[in-house]
């Protein structure tokens, strides 16, 4: 036999199989209308319970119940809505968007409703993603090398922030209580010294660089510590050889398929730099030459004030300067170089010469010393071990 009770207190009623069904009428928020919801119960004390949860839930503002949407759904409303709509930069979006479509949309994950996604499943997303096998690299040495890890830590700490970010949109937008995501620790990211040459291999790679077209923005990087993407976007009016110095205002990177040129990503990123003499020179002789093609290329010349540039004034592509420095590597015999590897070498000679990490940091445009003392503690451990015993020695130790 049904039991009634006050609206505000909802309704319970026993169904003909013999579950019960609880009932509670409440005005929408946003919108003002009453609405009801039900939820059951195998005994009549379960369905209490339930709909205590419900009253509990609409007391703190939060829907009645999580939607039934599954996350693929939602995550692909929030890149077309929340993320498009941020003020990310364009390559983060993209970044984001690729691995929500890759590694949760289209993962067991994404099958799972929004009201019955718990935190669980975001920690077996994880170690799925940590499971994947590839197989390894061969070589002469090795031609059946065992499998290694498809994606890094780096990956599966990026992709388990984009979930955080979609589910948070979710509760925002009344779907969801609360962040199953929130409940999981963030996975971490191994700590990788940065790869870098000593000052002889450096002047090995930057010689077998010598007479191609790039090797100026070769010269500028290993000097300078600055990112591929900010010598490709370097203009003329933004170094000032006069003064020996230049200012990173720009960056450029290939998102969706196309070249495009945006800010820095942070605003330490934005950064005046300092120029030794000979880099001057060399940026003098290179501006010379550059007049030359300008000649040369006559009506077909594009004038965008690059200082690095395709030989029609146009925008190089930064791939250029990889494909650049692996001939190079190639021909002088180095391996696992790219050119972060210049930026990685210049930072480590600054440490390891004694210039204090703050300053490195400067130049590096890194948002914190933090990450530069992850990125470089090898150099950082080498100062120190120098700066004791050069105490040793100076007290006669």
């Amino acid at each position: 036999m049904a039991k009634r009770r006050a609206n505000s207190q909802g309704n319970v009623y026993q169904r003909p199989n013999g579950r019960w069904e609880a009932r509670l009428r409440y005005r929408d928020p946003d919108t003002g209308e009453q609405k009801r919801v039900s939820v059951y119960g195998a005994t009549q004390k379960a369905a209490l319970a339930e709909l205590d949860k419900v009253r509990d839930r609409l007391k703190e503002g939060q829907p009645p119940r999580d939607a039934t949407t599954t996350l693929a759904q939602w995550m692909t409303h929030w890149r077309a809505t929340t993320l498009a709509a941020s003020d990310r930069k364009q390559a983060t979006r993209e970044l984001y968007a690729n691995l929500s479509r890759k590694h949760i949309e289209g993962a067991p994950i994404g099958r799972v409703r929004l009201d019955r996604l718990r935190p669980s499943d975001v920690e077996k997303l994880v170690l799925d993603m940590r499971s994947q096998m590839k197989p390894g690299e061969r070589t002469d040495d090795n031609p059946n090398p065992d499998p290694v890890r498809a994606l890094s830590d780096s990956t599966i700490r990026s992709t388990y922030t984009v979930l955080r970010a979609g589910l948070d949109g979710a509760v925002r937008d009344g779907l969801l209580a609360k962040n199953p995501a929130a409940a999981v620790k963030r996975p971490g990211v191994e700590r990788q010294e940065a790869h870098h040459l000593d000052r002889d291999n450096v002047v090995k790679l930057l010689d077998a660089a010598r007479g191609s077209r790039y090797h100026p923005a070769l010269v500028l990087i290993a000097s300078t510590g600055l990112r591929r993407g900010e010598a490709a976007a370097l203009r003329w009016e933004h170094v000032d050889l006069g003064a020996r110095s230049l200012r990173v205002a720009a960056t450029v990177a290939r998102v969706d398929g196309k070249l495009m040129t945006t800010p820095p990503k942070t605003e330490r990123s934005r950064r005046a730099v300092p120029l030794s003499v000979p880099v001057v020179e060399m940026l003098r002789a290179h501006r010379a030459r550059q007049k030359r093609e300008r000649l040369q290329a006559g009506n077909q010349w594009r004038e965008n004030g690059l200082v690095f540039a395709t030989e029609f004034g146009t925008q190089v592509d930064p791939r250029n300067l990889l494909r650049t420095i692996q001939a190079a590597a190639k021909k002088a015999g180095l391996q696992d170089v790219d050119v972060h590897t210049l930026r990685h070498s210049a930072a480590s000679a600054w440490l390891e010469g004694g210039v204090h990490i703050k300053a490195v940091a400067d130049l590096l445009g890194h948002s914190s010393i933090s990450i530069t003392g992850d990125i470089y503690g090898h150099a950082e451990d080498a100062t120190a071990r120098a700066a004791v015993d050069g105490l040793a020695d100076s007290l006669g130790l």
